[in-house]
């Protein structure tokens, strides 16, 4: 699939083009509401992109605000596009199928990670041995499945047009025993080895640099090829995940990343540390 042509990706440009055409026509939810003979919470759930919307509801709803046929036909078209089925589907039950999009559908990617190693620079025994603790009630089909995923997203950094992913590590990821010595030494390589492909930048945030700008926590910065789509932030939790769209929020993480790229050391010297941690796991 395209990058940038997800179903993920076109509903969330339905959504916003929906909200602005009604707020074009003066419309308020619940006059939309009352005109199209629904709940004013269909509207505005339609909106938040909490529920889908059908292509029939999308004419009706440009109907009421008077938009010309090129542009009902295309948000139509559109709506069409975003009922269509990703290959990332089948794991919705265990795992945000929105963020796998927004991530396929990216061209670019800013992160920080404290705790562990990102999943995207995840060796299969590390995301094992993760997925185990974190969830110890977890079957080992399920396990299975969340590794197969985790697969298929890294598989986006080898691809002919690949992501580009700038990732900033703590040095606590990169110290912290998961799975044992013998798993975190493969780990070590597989960051190596990711961290020398064109697309990739690493830096790792050491002790040595104290506090630092992203101590509250981990996030993403999601950045799309189309000016249409604007970047998103997202913050995940244990049993959700946040996203923040407003670009005053979106300009205060880049910042914050800013920062934390000027606290790391250099992609050179944040290979030497790997290497020299990599060493005492022998």
């Amino acid at each position: 699939m395209p990058r940038g042509s997800s179903p993920t990706l076109r509903r969330r440009r339905l959504v916003s083009e929906l909200r602005r055409l009604r707020e074009t026509a003066g419309l308020t939810i619940e006059e939309v509401g009352e005109r199209l003979e629904c709940s004013a919470s269909k509207i505005s759930r339609i909106e938040t992109g909490r529920v889908g919307v059908s292509p029939r509801d999308v004419r009706d709803m440009l109907t009421a605000y008077g938009a010309d046929t090129a542009t009902l036909e295309e948000l139509v078209q559109l709506a069409r596009e975003a009922r269509r089925k990703a290959w990332w589907d089948e794991f919705g039950d265990i795992v945000p199928g929105r963020y796998v999009g927004y991530e396929a559908d990216a061209d670019s990617i800013r992160t920080y990670q404290g705790l562990m190693i990102p999943g995207l620079l995840q060796c299969e025994a590390y995301t094992r041995a993760l997925i185990s603790q974190v969830l110890p009630d977890a079957s080992a089909a399920e396990i299975d499945r969340r590794v197969r995923l985790r697969k298929a997203r890294q598989a986006l950094l080898s691809e002919d047009d690949p992501l580009r992913l700038h990732v900033v590590i703590d040095e606590a990821a990169l110290r912290r025993l998961v799975g044992g010595a013998g798993v975190m030494r493969v780990q070590m390589a597989r960051l190596l080895e990711v961290g020398a492909l064109p697309n990739v930048t690493m830096q790792v945030v050491p002790f040595s640099a104290g506090g630092h700008a992203a101590m509250d926590g981990p996030f993403v910065i999601l950045s799309f090829p189309e000016q249409l789509d604007p970047d998103v932030v997202y913050i995940e939790s244990t049993r959700s995940g946040v996203y923040l769209e407003q670009q005053s929020d979106v300009h205060s993480y880049a910042e914050m990343f800013e920062r934390l790229v000027k606290s790391a050391l250099s992609q050179r010297e944040s290979a030497t540390l790997i290497t020299e941690i990599a060493r005492t796991l022998a």
